[in-house]
């Protein structure tokens, strides 16, 4: 068995990676992530600043929809709301997030299909647990045609859905 232990921040980031790794392969995954990361970035025509890196890396490694106060609260030690408000407007615009609105405003989520400048595909249900505060994509459950009347033209579709997640039921 193999045990790594981490150096974590107040905010719940990695402080520092240890050198020494015992199991051959294993600091090849922790790099892995962080190339992954600039690949993420490098796909979508960004270029890779500590602060993309991160906003991406805190969006990966919460799994949930976050708001811009979120991020704030978890990366406003090291960038300011300005700072933080252009990265999520970059990131909408390149097609890596999208956004989630549920009943305390807006929050965005990764976006889990190819997604791009041009086109986003999310015409999944967002799922806002009562208990724990969550808001998750449910990437399996698209949202039902509807039928709007003649002369409406749908461009947007979001569906909210409120209840107990499982962590919490």
């Amino acid at each position: 068995m193999f045990w790594l232990e981490l150096n974590f921040d107040g905010k719940g980031f990695i402080k520092s990676i240890p050198e020494f790794i015992s199991e051959p392969g294993k600091k090849i995954k922790l790099l892995e992530t962080m190339d992954q990361l600039r690949e993420t970035l490098k796909g979508h025509h960004l270029r890779t600043t500590t602060c993309r890196e991160d906003v991406l890396s805190t969006f990966i490694n919460k799994k949930n929809a976050l708001s811009h106060g979120d991020l704030e609260g978890a990366l406003g030690e090291n960038y300011d709301r300005v700072t933080i408000y252009r990265t999520l407007k970059t990131f909408l615009e390149k097609g890596i997030i999208h956004k989630v609105l549920d009943d305390e405003g807006l929050r965005y989520a990764l976006c889990s299909h190819n997604c791009s400048e041009e086109k986003h595909h999310h015409d999944h249900i967002h799922f806002k647990c009562s208990e724990c505060g969550e808001t998750n994509c449910l990437e399996n459950l698209h949202i039902p045609a509807v039928q709007l009347p003649n002369g409406y033209q749908p461009e947007k579709f979001n569906l909210l859905i409120q209840g107990v997640c499982p962590k919490c039921g």
